[in-house]
């Protein structure tokens, strides 16, 4: 295990997360802790950040390291971004941070920030190519990836707080005319990034104020599950959100389900930016990534001592080994039950019965590797609990709809409830509801030829009759508890069939 205590000094927020790291569960936040700050505005003409600016940054500094140390950290990495990168006085304020708290400061180039924000979005979200951003207070980073691999990247000298002081100092969050002279300023920026221009590729942000929009689009449209993290927006969707913020007066901000009170003078610049920003690269979609600039520091850090620790290509399938581990599911389990749904699958499209997309089977395959994880709670609503569980868990790789494709499936006790589950999102088309009865169906049976977890089942044959089908097991070992489940849910697979089952238990 190697727990960190990361500090992030931002022209915004000064934030404290502490990570743990374990090959089990991967990375995880032990804590997350932020103050705002809003360093950026004591920088002043001069180019130096004032005194007063300075004492607000040692007495956050002096405050997170005191709570570092009751968590029996390995080490302190605090890390500093535009605010102090933009002061002249920057070498000063390091060194009596180092003198008077004994922190030893990195100040980040902007180029490396867009690297750890890049580096976030590759290990978390599945999109192979895609333009980041990331919009801090005093920066804005962005990047440009394919296949996963870094192509460009570049920071641009402007963010929230830069642009509210820039152009709505003084002035209502929604005059029309700082809206106009700002929306102006950035697409002249963007422009400046002769990469970005229609790219036609998704957009993942990252950041505060990105995540802040979210929240508040998932507040108009009642969104039914939990997590920002992977959540995605249309062109149409930020516009409304944009709308919103517009009409709403100064002093109505606050009433504004999902903005954050320390964000409500912010949050209409930012909605700026990443309208212009889906203009220039000629985008669509627009995903929000909850992990960035921290994450990505966190994991080069841990990678210095568990060099295989993350796989940009295995971003799915590491989120479910980490569910997995986080709710003791028997790894022998898991794996045979996996295995037997894979076989039987393979039996199925044999015949045309079945025949799924890539992302699908990997869904299944992975919905029954967690199957009735909520037994970790309660076996007696069991169902209940894993549904609930995997919808609103935070897993990577996946759409927030393939997620509850994955939550309805690894549930899956009969018709009744399945179409209970479903009725909360209300996302799947009659087509939809009826391949992820057959898949859930599929994993109950698989789950029923290993009852006993020991591993009997050896192959698996389905043959064609002419009164219906055979499916012949080869087992080693005893197979009573087996043979008794797999009768009590073999009517789970005829439906699948359409026809009639014979199941014939045959020693290996």
């Amino acid at each position: 295990m190697k727990k960190i205590s990361l500090i992030d000094i931002g022209s915004n927020t000064i934030r404290l997360v502490i990570f743990e790291y374990t090959e089990e569960h991967g990375l995880r936040e032990e804590r997350n802790i932020k103050t705002p700050a809003r360093l950026a505005q004591y920088i002043g003409k001069d180019g130096n950040m004032s005194e007063e600016g300075i004492l607000v940054l040692m007495k956050v500094l002096k405050s997170f390291k005191q709570i570092s140390d009751k968590y029996n950290i390995d080490e302190i990495y605090p890390v500093a971004t535009a605010a102090i990168r933009q002061s002249e006085n920057r070498d000063e304020i390091v060194e009596r941070i180092n003198t008077e708290l004994g922190l030893d400061v990195k100040i980040i180039t902007g180029d490396e920030e867009a690297t750890f924000g890049y580096e976030a979005a590759v290990h978390t979200i599945s999109y192979y190519d895609a333009v980041t951003i990331d919009i801090g207070g005093g920066s804005t980073e962005l990047t440009y990836y394919e296949d996963k691999n870094l192509i460009y990247k570049t920071s641009l000298p402007f963010g929230a707080v830069t642009l509210s002081r820039d152009f709505f100092i003084d002035k209502d969050h929604n005059d029309k005319k700082a809206i106009k002279e700002a929306k102006k300023f950035i697409e002249e920026q963007f422009k400046k990034v002769n990469w970005l221009l229609d790219r036609n590729v998704p957009i993942v942000a990252i950041g505060g104020s990105a995540r802040n929009i979210a929240r508040i689009h998932q507040s108009m449209t009642s969104y039914p599950i939990a997590g920002v993290h992977g959540y995605t927006m249309t062109k149409s969707d930020l516009n409304d959100v944009y709308k919103l913020l517009k009409n709403t007066e100064t002093d109505d901000m606050d009433d504004i389900d999902g903005l954050s009170k320390d964000r409500a003078d912010l949050i209409l610049p930012a909605n700026l930016v990443f309208s212009s920003l889906l203009d220039i690269v000629d985008s669509n979609e627009f995903k929000f990534s909850r992990k960035g600039l921290r994450e990505g520091m966190a994991m080069k850090i841990i990678s210095r001592d568990y060099p295989v620790a993350f796989n940009k290509y295995r971003v799915f399938d590491d989120s479910i080994s980490q569910l997995t581990n986080d709710f003791n599911i028997d790894e022998n389990d898991s794996k045979k039950r996996t295995e037997i749904v894979d076989r039987l699958y393979h039996q199925l499209e044999r015949y045309d019965i079945l025949n799924l997309s890539r992302t699908t089977k990997m869904i299944m395959k992975q919905a029954a590797s967690i199957y009735y994880l909520g037994d970790f709670i309660d076996r007696d609503a069991s169902s209940q609990h894993t549904y609930y569980l995997i919808s609103n868990s935070n897993i990577n790789g996946i759409t927030h709809k393939n997620r509850v494709r994955l939550a309805l499936i690894a549930s899956f006790k009969n018709k009744s409830l399945l179409d209970f589950y479903a009725k909360e999102t209300g996302w799947f088309d009659d087509d939809e509801m009826s391949e992820i009865q057959s898949l859930g169906s599929l994993v109950k049976f698989s789950n029923a030829l290993n009852i006993s977890n020991t591993g009997i089942v050896d192959s698996l044959r389905l043959t064609k009759t002419d009164d219906g089908y055979t499916l012949t097991v080869k087992y080693n070992g005893d197979p009573i508890a087996e043979e008794y489940y797999a009768l009590r849910q073999k009517k789970h697979f005829e439906k699948i069939l359409g026809e009639k089952l014979w199941i014939e238990f045959t020693e290996s």
